[in-house]
């Protein structure tokens, strides 16, 4: 009997011990599901459920140099075919972005829309693009303005030669329409703030409007980007309007445009963009120096900067009917949803 004992006893063990075994190997593969680096694997789920604060980190900057060798290498085939295949090569994919994924809209409008035309042969800017009268502008603000928005003032009187900027005296806009008419002035901007910082732009088109309010924001006068303003010169600046591609921003970039005039002198070497992406309108002024004889060009920005963004546009001089309003919880339904 003592011998049957001391034999089961040994069995025992030892299968405890294969039991023993077989576990640590499975935590150990577990271990290695867990932790080892995998080549076919290197996604961001895989290094995200890892728990360990270190050793994420290390996996995700791993993840990042392979993510950008594989860039690389395949940028240089592409230029490797390029090269060779010369101009039958295969066209460059055009990246995914908002813009490009742009819902459907049938008021964006073609290069060559002869309707259009037609409409604006007789629209309110027809004169001015028939260089049939120079644009003369009144500049004002709201009432006690502060020292920003003052300095903003004095900033678009030297980017606009022809405007005049005027205290507001407390009087109502429909009293500086009519005024404003009287004197011979083509166009009204009313430059309004909020907690000393300039914020709204109303543009109204005289004498029959019309008349469009913007909400004003980054506003960085010549000072906030260590310019000058007097670096801006007298002369009359170029104007580019880039990206209006719908009806409604036909009419509003031929309203910006229409604040200039019409024959830039090209000796300032002055150029003011007003850039739409994502109906924000992007406002920069620039001047072009040339380097080593013509070959190089590098570009100086003056000042200021600030970016609009369409609230309304009203068909008359402050008054009449709205012809669109901006209704952001109705309108802005979708990310990809543009209306300029």
């Amino acid at each position: 009997m003592a011998g049957t004992e001391g034999i089961v006893d040994i069995e025992n063990e030892a299968t405890q011990g294969t039991m023993e075994e077989s576990s640590t190997e499975r935590t150990s593969d577990k271990f290695d599901i867990e932790w080892v680096d995998r080549p076919n694997e290197p996604d961001r789920a895989t290094v995200s459920n890892i728990k360990n604060k270190a050793r994420r980190q290390n996996a995700f900057v791993k993840l990042k140099k392979e993510k950008r060798k594989v860039k690389r290498s395949k940028l240089a085939v592409r230029i490797k075919t390029e090269l060779r295949m010369g101009s039958d090569a295969p066209p460059k994919k055009e990246p995914h972005t908002i813009d490009s994924l742009r819902e459907p809209d049938h008021t964006v409008v073609e290069d060559e829309d002869e309707e259009l035309e037609q409409e604006e042969a007789t629209d309110s800017y027809a004169a001015y693009y028939s260089k049939s009268y120079v644009p003369k502008l009144l500049i004002t603000c709201s009432d006690n303005p502060h020292s920003k928005t003052i300095a903003f003032i004095r900033e678009l009187c030297r980017i606009i030669p022809g405007s005049e900027p005027r205290w507001r005296k407390r009087s109502s806009i429909k009293k500086m329409v009519k005024s404003a008419a009287k004197e011979g002035f083509t166009d009204i901007i009313v430059v309004n703030e909020d907690k000393r910082i300039p914020n709204g732009l109303l543009v109204i088109h005289l004498p029959e409007g019309p008349t469009a309010l913007f909400r004003l924001s980054n506003v960085r006068v010549c000072k906030d980007i260590h310019r000058k303003f007097q670096e801006i010169s007298p002369h009359r600046p170029e104007v580019i309007l880039n990206n209006f591609r719908t009806r409604l921003g036909r009419v509003i970039a031929r309203m910006l445009g229409a604040l200039f005039h019409y024959e830039p002198e090209f000796k300032g070497r002055q150029v003011c963009t007003f850039h739409n992406q994502r109906d924000y309108i992007f406002f920069r002024h620039h001047r072009y120096e040339f380097k080593t004889e013509f070959k190089k060009v590098k570009l100086r920005e003056l000042g200021p900067r600030f970016t609009l963004r369409l609230q309304w546009l009203q068909q008359g001089a402050f008054e009449g009917d709205y012809e669109w309003v901006l209704k952001r919880h109705d309108m802005e339904t979708s990310r990809r949803r543009f209306f300029l």
